[in-house]
């Protein structure tokens, strides 16, 4: 099972809406069963990153962690939101 972290800024309003965007599509592809979503302000989680497979971040992260970070910023504006959902879809998939 792939765990999934989705960071804003307080943990509260956009990881909320992200998480359920993500599970409500890896649902829509069978692959609800293979994840386990969790969200969380990023001053909660800087320190635990490695404890997951799949980080998403709706805000600015620091430089030594973007590697290890997608932005999940298009999945609020729906601009390139396809490409972000299929990077998740096929790390899930690994």
């Amino acid at each position: 099972m792939k765990k999934i972290l989705v960071m804003c800024g307080t943990g509260i309003a956009t990881s909320t809406m992200v998480a359920n965007r993500i599970k409500d599509y890896l649902n829509s592809k069978g692959l609800g069963d293979k994840v386990n979503i969790s969200h969380a302000s990023i001053s909660d989680k800087i320190n635990g990153l490695d404890d997951y497979d799949i980080i998403l971040s709706t805000t600015v992260v620091p430089d030594k962690i973007k590697d290890k970070v997608i932005s999940a910023v298009p999945l609020l504006t729906g601009v390139n939101d396809e490409e972000i959902y299929q990077e998740v879809e096929n790390k899930v998939r690994e």
